[in-house]
């Protein structure tokens, strides 16, 4: 959507708040952020699928896209790695947000990676990993990668902005 269209929309009971424009419980845009001209996009997600945070940050790669920026790297760290899981199963009353995850990397053709320290500690294991570690679980598939810290900082140098949600 373009910004003039969003504009259009706003209304006495939308809210800007943490530099952002948010109509109900969603994410719209980041005032200022998202109407400047193509900017490149990494993203950190430190917080778990079921964290509030976890999709605000999936609406904000949705609306970067969207408005035609591009996301050099999303970096699922600390509690984070828990969205890339196989095994997460969102209840029937919720929105499974690590499967829109999987679903907007996939269909994006995005770099999804997951920090390999924080994966391993949280036993969110490929299937190199399960078999190096002589484990019989895999939960963590394509289109998730596993590495190290280095990508996030490889991230941070190539993007316009790094942009973090949740964590403590």
């Amino acid at each position: 959507m373009r910004v003039s269209a969003i504009a259009a929309t706003v209304n006495h009971s939308d809210r800007f708040d943490h530099g952002g424009l948010f109509q109900g419980d969603g994410f719209i845009m980041g005032a200022g952020l998202l109407a400047e001209c193509s900017m490149k996009f990494a993203i950190a997600l430190f917080s778990a699928a079921h964290a509030p945070s976890s999709r605000r940050a999936l609406l904000f790669a949705q609306a970067a896209l969207a408005g035609g920026h591009e996301i050099v790297r999303l970096f699922f760290y600390q509690d984070g790695v828990h969205s890339a899981s196989t095994n997460i199963v969102a209840p029937q009353d919720e929105q499974d947000i690590a499967r829109q995850w999987r679903e907007f990397v996939s269909q994006h053709q995005l770099d999804g990676v997951v920090c390999i320290a924080a994966a391993l500690r949280r036993g969110v294991l490929d299937q190199g990993e399960a078999t190096r570690y002589q484990r019989s679980a895999v939960n963590l598939e394509a289109p998730w990668a596993l590495s190290g810290l280095g990508q996030l900082h490889d991230a941070a140098q190539n993007a316009d902005r790094l942009i973090c949600f949740g964590g403590t």
